[in-house]
């Protein structure tokens, strides 16, 4: 039987967010299961062995880099967060990079004394990436730490980045971040954040780690590459990985940033993320390069399919619907539209100030592929800078172990 053009569309585009959503964590399951079990079967015949790489007790020297703009609400707690971390303090260096910040960020820093911190002051705002070059220049140890100034660090957690540094193949290290509300309660999002933190788990395992949080990770001096992208921890991890390093994910290294005030600002954020994803597909085409093995087949199902979601999911509905004289397309089209129309029902539950239950999960997909879509529109049309405005955060007195545990 042949397939008509709209009957070809629709499979293309369901049959692509269907691998990406569901077939790809099957394969990685399957994949990671061989890898572990060829790994025991090595360790019982030859008796080596079987850990990822060497672990020293002896702690490397640290460059902790926090570039801040207008971040007068959350730079105090921060910064005693920062002096509260356990880790040999001889063995720290702190470095402050102040993005001409035009609130009261430059004398909320100057109330707060850290150990081994020094302040360095731009009178020229250029953007979180310049300003984290111009400290990673600046920094005097090995190893630097990239930290977000509304990202609050557990004590142990630069012990947890520090200890892979032992294994000399090891370039970066990225971290598990928990997003939570203003009340310190995990954010309805973290459904969605559980399923990213399984597939990294399971990338680590296979050592094809793609992604990275901007929130907190380590990489070495040496190799810290210079890029131009909005989204420049994830263009950073992809850049050690194909220079030949390895990206560990540690999940054990726990840090907690809040979500965006209002669903209007988290959108915007999401927006220009988005922006900032097709910004780095479309400059850095050798990360798709097949001979790098498993991190390119890793970054196509796991990245570029999902960026590329909306036009599948588009695709999907707009075939169904041209196709809709015939039962099961009439009953695909209808699925997907009732689908949507959970997640604009639990949109205006949510701006009403009430939580959305179980429609959170419609809301959350569909909120995230709109937001690539536009995240399109808007690099296509040259609209994304360099330069942007911070989202408005506030972060709570609780301390950071008290966002961990389940959602109540």
């Amino acid at each position: 039987m042949t397939l008509t053009i709209s009957e070809i569309l629709f499979w293309l585009g369901a049959g692509a967010a269907l691998y990406s959503y569901a077939l790809y964590p099957v394969l990685l399951f399957l994949l990671a299961a061989v890898a572990q079990t060829a790994r025991d079967l090595f360790f019982l015949l030859l008796r080596r062995n079987r850990r990822g790489g060497p672990r020293g007790d002896a702690l490397p020297s640290l460059s902790l880099l926090i570039a801040a703009y207008n971040e007068e609400s959350v730079i105090e707690q921060k910064l005693r967060n920062t002096a509260q971390l356990d880790y040999p303090a001889e063995k720290l260096e702190v470095l402050l990079g102040l993005d001409a910040p035009s609130d009261g960020t430059a004398q909320g820093a100057a109330r707060v004394s850290v150990p081994g911190m020094r302040v360095l002051h731009f009178p020229e705002r250029r953007g979180k990436l310049a300003v984290l070059n111009d400290l990673v220049a600046a920094s005097r140890n090995d190893i630097v730490v990239s930290t977000d100034a509304n990202t609050i660090l557990e004590p142990g957690a630069l012990r947890a980045l520090a200890r892979h540094f032992a294994d000399p193949a090891v370039g970066l290290v990225s971290t598990e971040v928990d997003v939570t509300d203003p009340s310190g309660r995990l954010q309805n999002e973290s459904l969605y954040w559980r399923y990213e933190v399984m597939l990294k788990f399971l990338e680590n395992r296979l050592n094809c780690v793609v992604g990275n949080t901007g929130a907190l990770y380590a990489v070495r001096r040496e190799w810290f590459p210079r890029v131009s992208s909005v989204v420049e921890d994830f263009e950073i991890a992809m850049r050690v990985r194909y220079a030949g390093h390895r990206v560990v994910y540690d999940p054990e290294s726990l840090a907690r940033e809040d979500a965006a005030p209002s669903l209007e600002d988290e959108f915007r954020r999401k927006v220009r993320i988005g922006a900032g994803c097709f910004q780095t597909l479309f400059a850095c085409p050798q990360f798709l390069n097949p001979l790098a093995g498993l991190p390119a087949f890793a970054y196509f199902s796991h990245k570029v399919l999902r960026w590329l979601g909306p036009l599948f999911l588009l695709t999907a509905w707009v075939a169904s619907l041209l196709l809709v004289a015939r039962p099961f397309y009439a009953a695909a089209f209808a699925a997907q539209t009732a689908f949507y129309a959970l997640a604009l029902l639990g949109w205006q539950i949510q701006r009403s100030g009430k939580t959305p239950g179980a429609l959170a999960i419609p809301l959350y997909f569909t909120s995230m592929n709109l937001a690539l879509l536009l995240g399109l529109f808007r690099w296509l049309s040259g609209q994304q800078k360099p330069v942007w405005s911070s989202t408005p955060r506030e972060l709570p007195p609780t301390a950071a172990s008290a966002a961990r545990g389940e959602p109540k």
